[in-house]
């Protein structure tokens, strides 16, 4: 029998479209998301939130084809991939995207210094729990992204991702993929029962252009699962390799970061 030999050619986005996706993201499957964005938009002022990575994307090409114009928003920690701001900039021009940049105040990397978290001497379970990083990094922005552009979001969050966000999604005996928050904003993960294979077949069935940082984690040897797009480090999860993969992939910019945090080099 016959083999089938990838073209060499393809990109990794490509290569991971070929899985077989499910009934879930079907082109039926994606009409009726579309009109549920169509209504969410209707409903509620907001933005999408993009962060670069592909389950962003694939929310933003959906909501875009709902509303071209639809207000689209960075939360800026100040410290994620060099290639994410690269790809921003060019997406941006390519789509004509209503681009909202939200910094975080103060920056992720002001905020990891001040706390003592990288301090040798610190333990790094009790130094993390000085550092509010949900307040920094997520509370406060959408806040300010809520209060510019209105209280409705959509997100490519997925209940697959964790069980905290399993639970997110299905708590209350909802499964819509609506989250209605205490402070009256709005949130909808058209794609918040995807799995990955049904993201990656839909970025390569609209040939949606990839974050370059998936190729060169993918060359680096990182693991799939471990291919997290967000800002670089954080206090969380410092002994699964991510520190690693940074001094690797990116060694001046590791050194730039070890000058401010020297505890990086110990735990790389």
């Amino acid at each position: 029998m016959a083999t089938t030999t990838p073209d060499p050619g393809l990109d990794i986005s490509t290569l991971r479209g070929l899985r077989a996706p499910s009934a879930k993201s079907s082109a039926v499957a994606v009409a009726d998301i579309t009109a549920r964005i169509e209504a969410h938009l209707a409903a509620h002022d907001g933005y999408v939130a993009f962060s670069g990575c592909k389950d962003s994307l694939v929310v933003l090409d959906l909501a875009r084809r709902v509303e071209p114009d639809v207000p689209v928003v960075f939360f800026d920690s100040g410290l994620d991939y060099p290639e994410t701001y690269d790809y921003l900039t060019e997406l941006a021009d390519r789509w004509k995207l209503d681009l909202h940049r939200i910094t975080a105040d103060p920056p992720l990397l002001q905020v990891l210094a001040d706390s003592g978290l990288w301090d040798h001497a610190a333990p790094t379970d009790v130094a993390a729990a000085r550092v509010d990083l949900q307040q920094v990094l997520i509370i406060e922005p959408a806040r300010r992204a809520h209060a510019l552009l209105g209280p409705g979001e959509l997100w490519g969050v997925r209940a697959d991702e964790s069980a905290a966000r399993r639970h997110l999604y299905t708590r209350d005996g909802r499964r819509d993929g609506t989250i209605a928050r205490a402070d009256g904003t709005i949130a909808y993960g058209p794609i918040w029962n995807w799995t990955t294979d049904d993201v990656w077949a839909h970025i390569a069935r609209h040939r949606l252009p990839v974050n370059p940082v998936y190729d060169k984690l993918t060359q680096l040897g990182v693991p799939e699962q471990q291919h997290r797009l967000s800002h670089l480090l954080d206090g969380n999860h410092l002994d699964r390799g991510r520190l690693t993969w940074l001094r690797r992939g990116w060694p001046a910019l590791f050194e730039e970061l070890a000058h401010v945090l020297p505890r990086l080099r110990q735990l790389a």
